[in-house]
């Protein structure tokens, strides 16, 4: 793979870094498994690739105008069906305590919608 995004971190993260091809990059982007993963730089050095630190919240501050165009292309990619995100379960906001139980308790694979 030429981008892998890891919000996993932990054990999945060394996995991701090598599954890059040369000159890929992986994507940290969070550690959703509880784990900061050790990542050995050999990885790096023997495949050309390289590891980047993505906090959307920190670049959307420093670099507004272009967080706004990155999120005008994803939302066309959503409209035109080239990007489908995946959504597990859809809950009524009478249920957003539901649906909040199930991001906490990690049964969620994609997204969980709460609809008005």
């Amino acid at each position: 793979m030429d981008v892998v995004y890891d919000p996993v971190g932990g054990e999945a993260t060394e996995l991701a870094l090598r599954s890059t091809n040369w000159n890929g990059r992986l994507l940290v982007v969070g550690f959703t498994s509880g784990e900061i993963p050790q990542i050995s730089l050999n990885l790096t050095l023997v495949k050309g690739n390289a590891v980047v630190g993505v906090f959307w919240g920190r670049f959307n501050i420093e670099e507004p105008e272009r967080s706004a165009q990155n999120n005008r292309i994803v939302m066309d990619w959503v409209a035109d069906g080239t990007l489908r995100p995946l959504v597990q379960r859809t809950f009524s906001l009478d249920d957003a305590v539901e649906a909040l139980r199930w991001v906490a308790g990690r049964k969620v694979v994609g997204r969980v919608v709460v609809t008005p």
